[in-house]
C-alpha cells in the first residue's frame, strides 16, 4: 500500500482533533465492545490538554495507546522521531477501524509516555547506543540513577516543550502529590507554547489542570465531565474527610478489632 504524503504544517497545535470510526471494518470483541467506544465519534480532542478519567478497566489506556500508535509512537513509549522523519505519518490503527482527525499542522516532535514501561524505555535512553536518544536531552543524569518519580519528572522538564504532542498514560504512577504539581505545571506551559497533551489519569491533582477538557469513561460510555463532578475527586475528597468511614466500609469484618 502506498504511504499517504503528509501535506501538513509544522505549527501550534492541536494536532489531533477527533477520532474516526470505519464501521466497514468495526469488529466485535476487545477493544471494540468496550463501552467507551459507542461514543467515541463524539470525542473533542482540540483543547490543548485532554484528560480521561475513570476507574480501572473502562478503557482509558486502551484509547490513549490506540491514539499514540496511530500517531508514530512504539507501543512501548519514547520519542515521536521515527527513522529520521520526524514526526511519522499518521495511520490507521485496529485493522484499519480508527484513524486519527488531524488538524492543518503536525507536531515538530512528541513523547508517548506509558508507567508500565517507562523502566524500558529509560533503560535505552541510558544505554547510549546508536538509536538511542542523546542523554543530554534527559538533563544529563542517567535515568535509572533516579527514582522512578525523579526520572519521570527529568523527562517532563527537559523534554515537554512548543509545538509537540503528547501522550500520557498515567503518569501520577510515579509522583507524589507535589510531583503531581510539578508535572501539572510543566503541562500548562508547554500547552499554552502551542503543545496538545492526552492523558490519561486517576490524579485529582492533574485533572485540575487549567482549561483542560475532561471525560470520564465508565462502564456505560465516555461523556464530558466537569471537575467537581468526577467520581475520582468526589472518593477523594470524601475519604480526606472522613477516612475512617471509608476504611470501615472497605474492611467490615475488622469492626471492633
Amino acid at each position: 500500500m502506498a504511504r499517504r504524503k503528509d501535506v501538513r504544517r509544522f505549527g501550534r497545535g492541536p494536532y489531533v482533533v477527533g477520532l474516526r470510526r470505519d464501521l466497514g471494518r468495526w469488529g466485535g470483541g476487545f477493544p471494540f465492545d468496550l463501552p467507551v467506544m459507542a461514543g467515541i465519534d463524539d470525542v473533542r480532542l482540540d483543547a490543548p490538554i485532554t484528560l480521561l478519567a475513570g476507574d480501572n478497566g473502562t478503557g482509558k489506556s486502551t484509547l490513549v495507546e490506540a491514539i499514540a500508535e496511530a500517531m508514530g509512537f512504539a507501543t512501548q513509549g519514547g520519542e515521536l522521531e521515527r527513522s529520521g522523519e520526524l514526526p511519522a505519518v499518521p495511520r490507521a490503527v485496529w485493522n484499519g477501524a480508527l484513524e486519527p482527525v488531524l488538524s492543518s499542522t503536525k507536531p515538530r516532535t512528541g513523547y508517548f509516555l506509558r508507567a508500565e514501561s517507562f523502566f524500558n524505555v529509560a533503560g535505552l535512553v541510558d544505554s547510549g547506543g546508536i538509536f538511542a536518544p542523546d542523554i543530554s536531552l534527559y538533563g544529563n543524569i542517567p535515568l535509572h540513577q533516579q527514582s522512578h518519580g525523579q526520572s519521570f519528572l527529568a523527562l517532563a522538564a527537559n523534554r515537554f516543550g512548543a509545538e509537540s504532542f503528547y501522550v500520557l498514560d498515567e503518569p501520577e504512577a510515579a509522583l507524589s502529590v507535589s510531583g503531581a504539581l510539578a508535572l501539572l505545571a510543566i503541562m500548562v506551559r508547554a500547552a499554552r507554547a502551542g503543545s496538545q497533551f492526552i492523558v490519561a489519569t486517576h490524579s485529582p491533582v492533574l485533572l485540575a489542570c487549567p482549561q483542560a477538557r475532561i471525560y470520564e469513561l465508565d462502564e456505560d460510555c465516555i461523556s464530558a465531565c466537569e471537575y467537581d463532578d468526577l467520581e475520582s475527586v468526589r472518593l477523594t475528597r470524601g475519604f480526606l474527610e472522613a477516612p475512617d468511614r471509608y476504611i470501615r466500609a472497605a474492611l467490615p469484618d475488622l469492626d471492633g478489632d
